[in-house]
């Protein structure tokens, strides 16, 4: 096929391909959630059978060490073409609560040209663009194609290392494309080139035995939720430039890419009126070339449930985020030796790991696979590709390159700064999805070509 007949069998399957979507979505596969542990089977074993239904010459469902189900089907490869890794993920996050969206999370509704539904972005739109490429070519795609879609990326893919050890032959490629990041606009393609590390430790601080009335023995005496704020509080300046010193910050590179400007910026993020920036630099270096450090959570008594008492404990989650080139284990351990040394009162503090840790990661963005990929994607997208570095942790990159080194990682998506990811009213820009799915379908052709 030339590509003109190429974008035409794209846009034919792209309608089914969004119906399918749609089926996917109203899955709720949240692999962190045990409770949603029968639906997450579930999800993979849809994606199964309509990767089933292209004709491969295998399709599995693996897992490893008692991970989430993951599926691999494999189209063999024409005598002296590559063979293409198509990754995704089919479990999604949890919702952040039902009753805040606008229409039900998993209930797929579009609106003004956008799919809304928890996971219709990220990345249940990155599974049925794969299949939808695999459709256009009729399940006959122009090079080898093994489509591998995970099922705990969400959670910080743990299994995934032994997974591809126990499978190495299976999952081998000559490139690697991962549809799980974005693009700086719908019509603007991107080639994702560095992504932050991440490392996130429990807090907890205590200060008394027991409870003690708050009445009786307030003054003299702290409580511990007072302490655990004030230690959190050091981490950041005045200007809320992270504190903690020897943090890795990246200046004077381009690997941030396309910056936005602090209205545009503000209106995406949905930022309340009079509520600053922090820290200092171009919005792209704060979001892809720093630390960034947040509390995720504490435990304390609700407000409804709190009584007069000085609290004996509070605990707390400190997510950082790592800029490119840092250590993960030593910025854990910087953060954490922080926590210890700003503790006020002389009160008791535990830090402790939280999950595992994402090393930070920086593409090379140089070869065949990668000329192949901006000219794919500037032809379908009609605009040249923008490189960039994303300010999320994607922590399987570093463990596809380290298990194939001798391949090229492309790093792509359709999603876009409206997209939401992780967050409440989720959604997907059909128009990308469509562009998407006609830009992976000129990649695989590209590469036949090269």
């Amino acid at each position: 096929m030339n590509r003109d007949e190429i974008a035409a069998a794209v846009d034919a399957v792209v309608p089914g391909a969004r119906a399918d979507l749609e089926r996917l979505v109203r899955i709720p596969s949240v692999w962190a959630d045990p409770a949603h542990a029968d639906d997450t089977e579930a999800s993979a074993a849809l994606v199964a059978e309509l990767a089933g239904a292209l004709g491969p010459e295998s399709v599995e469902i693996l897992r490893a060490d008692g991970g989430a189900p993951a599926v691999v089907a494999r189209w063999p490869a024409p005598e002296g073409q590559p063979t293409v890794l198509l990754y995704a993920h089919h479990d999604v996050q949890p919702t952040g609560g039902d009753e805040l969206w606008t229409s039900p999370p998993f209930e797929p509704t579009e609106r003004d040209g956008r799919l809304y539904g928890r996971g219709a972005a990220d990345d249940k739109a990155g599974v049925l663009t794969h299949l939808a490429v695999l459709r256009a070519y009729d399940g006959r795609p122009p090079v080898g194609v093994t489509l591998f879609i995970e099922g705990e990326e969400e959670s910080g893919s743990p299994t995934l290392p032994a997974l591809l050890r126990e499978h190495h032959d299976l999952l081998a490629a000559d490139v690697i494309v991962i549809a799980d990041a974005a693009n700086p606009a719908v019509d603007v393609p991107a080639l994702t080139t560095s992504l932050r590390g991440l490392v996130d430790l429990v807090v907890e601080v205590s200060v008394l035995e027991h409870p003690v009335h708050s009445g009786v023995y307030g003054g003299p005496i702290g409580d511990a939720l007072t302490a655990l704020v004030h230690t959190l509080a050091s981490l950041h300046d005045e200007k809320g430039e992270v504190a903690v010193a020897g943090l890795r910050r990246n200046t004077g590179t381009d690997a941030a890419g396309v910056d936005v400007g602090e209205e545009q910026f503000r209106a995406e993020v949905g930022l309340l009126d009079g509520v600053e920036l922090i820290g200092s630099g171009t919005v792209a270096e704060r979001t892809t070339q720093a630390a960034a450090i947040s509390v995720l959570g504490i435990d304390a008594p609700t407000v409804a449930s709190s009584s007069n008492v000085l609290l004996p404990r509070a605990r707390a989650v400190v997510s950082v985020r790592l800029a490119p080139g840092e250590d993960a284990e030593a910025a854990r351990d910087l953060v954490a030796d922080h926590l210890r040394a700003h503790v006020p009162w002389g009160s008791h503090i535990e830090v402790e790991p939280h999950l595992g840790l994402a090393e930070p990661f920086r593409l090379d963005t140089d070869g065949s696979a990668y000329d192949a990929a901006r000219a794919a994607f500037a032809e379908a997208y009609g605009n040249a590709v923008v490189e960039m570095g994303i300010g999320g942790s994607i922590p399987f990159i570093a463990e596809f390159a380290r298990t194939f080194p001798g391949a090229a990682v492309l790093v792509t998506g359709v999603g876009d700064p409206a997209s939401r990811w992780h967050g409440i009213d989720e959604s997907l820009s059909l128009e990308m999805f469509g562009t998407g799915a006609r830009a992976e379908a000129f990649l695989l052709d590209e590469l036949r070509r090269r």
